[in-house]
């Protein structure tokens, strides 16, 4: 089930339709509380959401979703205003795992929610447990500690400290992470990659320093700098 937070009927409705033509689900809200009920009753396995809503806006809905242990972990592609890259990179700093700009073509928006699906699926996957330095990784349980204290990662995050751990000490390109984490290709100004590190290595706090930038290129994990 994927739930559509959108107070536009028209482009509500339409995402409905064609979900429902895709062999997909969509249930639309038009208000933040009628989807705060409905997530009450049953968690969507990702969720549209709108930044301009009436009631609450869409960051303060995705900074609530963020902080609630059992909805933490939904995937989230935000909607945003073509012009707000201010938007975008503050919905990315909160968590966000993607985002469409509007006005968007129904098509992309299709292979946005795919891709995000396909990670999903894959993340569920048990995997190597993973052990460098003073952080511990442990796929099966979907387990991320640093000195032995328990971290908790969105699903974007968790997937590219995976990545990285795959590769370690390997460079990996904006272009090669974007593909792989998020199904798409790098368009030159995109900057999801390079928020999404930023907020991973917060998070990771004395782990963190373990993800190094290389100049030009990319990141890589462990490694000299």
């Amino acid at each position: 089930m994927i739930y559509i937070l959108e107070d536009d009927s028209a482009i509500r409705e339409l995402i409905v339709y064609t979900l429902g033509h895709q062999s997909l689900t969509g249930r639309g809200f038009e208000k933040p509380s009628d989807f705060w009920q409905a997530v009450s009753e049953e968690l969507p396995q990702l969720i549209l959401l709108d930044i301009m809503l009436p009631q609450e806006d869409g960051l303060s809905v995705l900074k609530r979703l963020r902080s609630n242990a059992s909805t933490a972990g939904i995937p989230v592609i935000l909607l945003t205003a073509k012009s707000s890259e201010y938007d975008k990179v503050t919905g990315l700093d909160m968590g966000a795992d993607d985002y469409v700009a509007k006005p968007f073509g129904m098509m992309e928006l299709l292979s946005r929610i795919r891709a995000l699906l396909r990670r999903t699926d894959q993340a569920s996957k048990p995997l190597a447990e993973y052990a460098i330095e003073n952080l511990h990784v442990c796929p099966a349980k979907h387990q991320v500690l640093v000195e032995g204290r328990e971290i908790r990662l969105t699903l974007k995050e968790y997937e590219l400290l995976c990545f990285l751990l795959e590769n370690r000490g390997i460079v990996l390109s904006r272009d090669q992470i974007l593909r792989k984490i998020w199904g798409y290709d790098f368009d030159g100004e995109n900057r999801t990659v390079d928020v999404h590190i930023r907020n991973l290595r917060s998070k990771l706090d004395t782990a963190g320093d373990l993800i190094r930038t290389v100049r030009g290129v990319g990141y890589k994990l462990g490694g000299s700098s």
